[in-house]
């Protein structure tokens, strides 16, 4: 599989692709059919939006792998489908995911494996995909904008913080667990690392903090003045743009997205000056901020293009 940019973004000369399942599977599972990167159809739902929005949290890995399967048999019936991609949150490598916080269950679990040989036994050899959560919603975006021929790269700030890239190549990038402080103090982040982003703007990570505040109170107490909100919203600040500036040192200059629940406290002015403070080297310059809303279609769309990417990549 090549990692070359200019030869993966030359696989767009044609149409983006055929019909291809994706499946986004999270606190619930979503999948629809996605063709030429647009949602061909309805979203399905498991459970239906009426259920509770953290059935998986609890559901053991095969079932929750069984219930992915049951999605795609039922979108292949009657249609030839080039690909399925699936996502999950955690460390996805090579169809099995090798750590997952969110949903701790699923840790070692062989998935791509297990849906390829379902499928194998029932509707047909479909390639199968499976990818980080955060790195489908940067495919999604990067469709939704038209931007499948250029690098992309999201921020996901909810009660953890994810990091997608697009185009999607092989690796750990989990940039939420960026070190962005040297503090030893800072210690607030799920994994039990120091210094992470995630310990300083993850949702979880700001209770504990604050305790007694959930993040809008933090917000609206820094606006009121009180000064150690201030000083935090400060921090909170400089730790997006800390990891922003590590990955522009890393990967240069770009497209950056931010998501998720926690992006509505984004000040996109003091973010960018903050930024442009750690980036001084003129050829890592020149890198886009824009805060957008996502929803389950984005890594619905996002997990099918990623998959009929890689599976024409070869």
């Amino acid at each position: 599989m090549t990692k070359d940019p200019e030869t993966f973004f030359s696989v767009l000369s044609g149409s983006i692709m055929g019909r291809t399942v994706g499946i986004l599977a999270t606190q619930r599972i979503a999948a629809g059919l996605v063709e030429d990167g647009r949602l061909r159809g309805p979203l399905r739902l498991y459970p239906e939006s009426s259920g509770p929005s953290y059935v998986l949290d609890g559901m053991p890995a095969e079932s929750i792998g069984q219930s992915i399967l049951r999605q795609i048999e039922w979108l292949c019936q009657g249609t030839e489908i080039e690909a399925v991609g699936v996502a999950l949150p955690g460390i996805v490598r090579e169809g099995v995911i090798e750590d997952s916080p969110n949903l701790p269950q699923v840790k070692g679990f062989r998935l791509q494996e297990m849906l390829t040989t379902a499928l194998r036994q029932g509707v047909s050899s479909i390639p199968v995909r499976v990818f980080n959560d955060a790195d489908v919603m940067a495919a999604g975006l990067a469709a939704a904008e038209g931007s499948l021929d250029r690098l992309v790269r999201v921020w996901n700030l909810g009660h953890g913080v994810g990091f997608g890239r697009y185009p999607w190549t092989d690796g750990i990038w989990e940039g939420g667990h960026s070190v962005v402080t040297v503090d030893p103090r800072e210690r607030f982040c799920g994994c039990g690392g120091c210094g992470h982003l995630e310990g300083i703007v993850g949702i979880r990570a700001m209770r504990l903090r604050f305790l007694d505040r959930e993040p809008e109170e933090v917000f609206a107490a820094a606006k009121a003045g009180d000064s150690r909100c201030v000083e935090f919203v400060k921090l909170w600040h400089r730790a997006i743009a800390a990891a922003t500036a590590t990955s522009i040192a890393m990967e240069g200059p770009g497209k950056f997205f931010i998501t998720g629940p926690n992006s509505k406290f984004v000040e996109l002015g003091r973010l960018a000056i903050y930024l442009h403070e750690m980036v001084k080297m003129s050829p890592l310059q020149g890198s886009q901020l824009e805060v957008v809303s996502t929803g389950l279609e984005t890594g619905v769309i996002g997990a099918a293009v990623n998959a009929g990417m890689t599976i024409r990549r070869g």
